[in-house]
């Protein structure tokens, strides 16, 4: 009976072991997938700083082209307004000449410019006056066709 009861105790000893053993054993599964889950969400948030990153490095060339480019119009700017005031340079040099050349020519000469340029301001005066007649009588004509039509209309 003692043998019995003896082993009976081992066999319980034996059970309680295995018992023990296994919960050991899945208390080792539970924090190793506790520690692939931590790495997971570690490997994650890394990933998410590294695609922050690089969205904000996108960010700051686009904001770097832009600033180029703002740079590029400017000096295109820049350069218009320097155009610019040579052109006003090279006009007034150009007058300047005119000036002079005024100057060292004879009073009758400048007199014959001058009726020259009255000439052309009269001639030019004809021409708009010739433009006005002619639109006065294409306006005539359209009137005497409205006319035409309407007493065709009433007819």
């Amino acid at each position: 009976v003692c043998e019995l009861a003896r082993e009976r105790e081992l066999k319980r000893e034996h059970d309680l072991e295995k018992e023990h053993k296994l919960e050991r054993e899945h208390e080792l599964e539970r924090e190793h997938e506790l520690e692939r889950e931590h790495e997971l969400d570690i490997e994650h948030e890394l990933e998410r700083e590294r695609e922050s990153e690089r969205a904000r490095e996108r960010e700051s060339e686009r904001e770097r082209e832009r600033e180029s480019e703002r740079e590029r119009e400017r000096e295109s700017e820049r350069e218009r307004e320097r155009e610019s005031e040579r052109e006003r340079e090279r006009e007034s040099e150009r007058e300047r000449e005119r000036e002079s050349e005024r100057e060292r020519e004879p009073e009758s000469e400048r007199e014959r410019e001058r009726e020259s340029e009255r000439e052309r301001e009269r001639e030019s005066e004809r021409e708009r006056e010739r433009e006005s007649e002619r639109e006065r009588e294409r306006e005539s004509e359209l009137v005497s066709e409205r006319e035409r039509v309407h007493e065709s209309k009433q007819e």
